[in-house]
């Protein structure tokens, strides 16, 4: 029996090399598959890592920008507050007619003479123009409604007599070249640019007006707030000894009337229509 089952198991046959090669070649895929999978961890730690610079560089470029916008804020508000009462009251709508009087002019006190007679709490307003410190605490709501209306007041009188000396004219030259003041709304004059003047220098006497070289008349401003402004913040010598300074400016008369008409015939001169009292 015993010799049977030897001899049966010496007579199967040997373990065909087909089935060895299989097992080699799944111990082989199996390495390959480890292979495998250490490239895809490979591949995910790279693309984590590009992921990871992409976010900082992301994260730098919003810091740059975050920086940029709050070095543009607080510019704008430096710029802010560098703005002065000056300019701040001239930059009003209806006061493009004034120009900036240089601070060395109001600090002279021989330039203010007389002027502490005539605008009520003088010296807060002064200070008011000047950008000083003013107790306002102490002040009650309607009396700082009263210095600033005195600060705008005083401004106007300084500005009266600054636009006479040499830097003030020059201001008003340069504003006159632009057209700040308008131009002259007579046909006839085709455009020409005006000069604001007043007939009084007499303040709270009559609102400015704008005198033509051309036509040699006034009018009235274009703006209903330009014609609030008083007349006595411009006199009555400033537009004429500007032009005198700068003859170059001075365009040439231009006399020539309108003639009205009636079914293209003149009317006649002696007519009610030309008398000056019309007839009752």
């Amino acid at each position: 029996m015993d010799h049977s089952l030897s001899h049966g198991m010496k007579g199967l046959p040997p373990p065909s090399s087909s089935h060895m090669g299989g097992h080699d070649n799944y111990s082989n895929s199996n390495n390959n598959n480890d292979d495998d999978d250490d490239d895809d961890d490979d591949d995910v730690a790279a693309n984590a890592n590009i992921e990871q610079e992409d976010d900082l560089e992301d994260e730098e470029q919003l810091s740059a920008a975050s920086s940029d916008v709050g070095s543009s804020e607080s510019t704008s508000t430096s710029s802010g507050d560098d703005t002065t009462w000056i300019m701040w009251f001239i930059s009003l709508q209806g006061n493009n007619f004034y120009c900036e009087v240089d601070v060395d002019f109001i600090q002279d006190d021989f330039n203010l003479t007389g002027l502490s007679a005539v605008v009520p709490y003088y010296d807060y307003a002064l200070d008011m123009i000047l950008d000083m410190d003013i107790p306002l605490e102490k002040l009650s709501d309607e009396q700082q409604e009263l210095v600033e209306t005195a600060a705008e007041v005083l401004y106007g009188l300084i500005h009266a007599r600054y636009i006479l000396t040499s830097r003030g004219m020059q201001k008003m030259y340069v504003k006159y070249l632009d057209v700040d003041f308008g131009r002259c709304p007579r046909v006839y004059c085709e455009g020409q640019p005006v000069l604001p003047v007043s007939l009084s220098d007499v303040p709270r006497t009559y609102s400015v007006n704008v005198f033509c070289p051309r036509c040699k008349d006034l009018y009235y401003p274009r703006s209903s707030k330009q014609c609030n402004i008083d007349g006595a913040y411009f006199g009555t010598t400033f537009a004429h000894l500007c032009l005198l300074l700068n003859p170059e400016i001075l365009p040439c008369n231009n006399n020539s009337p309108y003639i009205p008409r009636i079914y293209g015939f003149r009317i006649n001169k002696d007519s009610v229509y030309h008398t000056t009292t019309p007839h009752s």
